[in-house]
């Protein structure tokens, strides 16, 4: 499965719903509308003519994790971070990671493959999913990301975002 329009409907949030919320909660974003992006290349091609030049952006890549106790995490982080696993589940301190799968996905952030996003912690702190984001972010002045789906792309200032977070009841714990 993944974040294809095709599927939208099986959504608990629909993006239109997630940025209508963004909207009465008077946070500001710019949209961006594209073709699916399926990986961190596709989306450095498709995100190269959004960025504003001299623009203190981050774009992110995230990871829809679990531990061994069936704990669920959402890791994001600078999208050229590279990334050891291991060494992740140690610096988190919850031992070993492991990707969880596309059920586990919906189940837990309301998502499918491909459109994973800190917006998707809406539905993840219903869920108890465990939100990490890379420190970088606090030194962005914008970051980028998907609103639920693969097809658009929001450029949400740190401010924004951060008061999302508290809306929401999202703990912020910074990797």
């Amino acid at each position: 499965m993944n974040a294809s329009p095709q599927k939208l409907d099986q959504m608990p949030l629909s993006s239109d719903a997630l940025l209508a919320q963004l909207d009465e909660w008077g946070l500001g974003y710019v949209l961006h509308e594209h073709p699916p992006l399926h990986s961190v290349g596709e989306a450095k091609e498709v995100e190269a003519a959004m960025v504003v030049p001299g623009e203190n952006a981050l774009r992110v890549k995230n990871l829809y994790l679990r531990d061994r106790k069936k704990r669920n995490y959402l890791v994001t982080l600078e999208q050229d971070r590279k990334i050891d696993l291991k060494e992740l589940g140690a610096e988190l301190g919850v031992g070993k990671l492991s990707f969880g799968s596309p059920e586990r996905l919906m189940q837990h952030l309301g998502l499918f493959p491909g459109a994973v996003t800190p917006l998707s912690m809406i539905t993840g702190v219903q869920n108890e999913v465990q939100f990490y984001m890379d420190a970088a972010a606090q030194q962005a002045d914008v970051i980028y990301m998907h609103p639920l789906v693969n097809t658009r792309t929001v450029a949400i200032r740190r401010a924004d975002l951060t008061a999302f977070f508290e809306r929401i009841g999202c703990e912020v714990n910074w990797v």
